[in-house]
């Protein structure tokens, strides 16, 4: 199996309902290449890896987590980038979209190193803990 990392600030997505909701609201607007950022344990991940018209790829620091994922579904096989989200190189040519479960460590990093790919990331779907969206500076 697997565990939950607070060094990593990591929270999973376990209500099915909430992960149906979430996935409708990413595929309202047509896209062709999509970047899940922390799959965790597959939450979403389970469901976009069924999109054939799309390219997906996911990102994902954590050892335990990938060698779960690639276990669990082995269509993740090449479309698994094991590395800080913050450390990767811009992952599509084109426009693409971002969706994931943001740790809450890293939340505001993630957000300033999408806008550093402003002119290709066509649409964002976030997940934040309550407390970073409530925070203000």
């Amino acid at each position: 199996m697997y565990t939950l990392k607070k060094s990593l600030g990591q929270h999973f997505l376990h209500d099915e309902n909430i992960c149906r909701k979430i996935v409708a609201s990413v595929s309202q607007k047509p896209f062709h290449q999509l970047l899940e950022v922390g799959p965790g344990a597959g939450a979403l991940t389970k469901y976009f890896i069924e999109w054939r018209e799309v390219h997906f790829k996911a990102v994902e620091v954590d050892d335990e987590k990938v060698f779960f994922l690639l276990k669990t579904y082995p269509l993740l096989q090449d479309k698994i980038i094991h590395q800080s989200f913050l450390d990767i190189e811009k992952p599509f040519e084109g426009r693409f979209t971002v969706v994931g479960n943001f740790p809450y460590n890293i939340s505001s990093q993630i957000l300033f190193k999408i806008l550093e790919w402003k002119e290709d990331v066509e649409r964002v779907v976030g997940m934040f803990q309550k407390e970073v969206a409530q925070r203000r500076k």
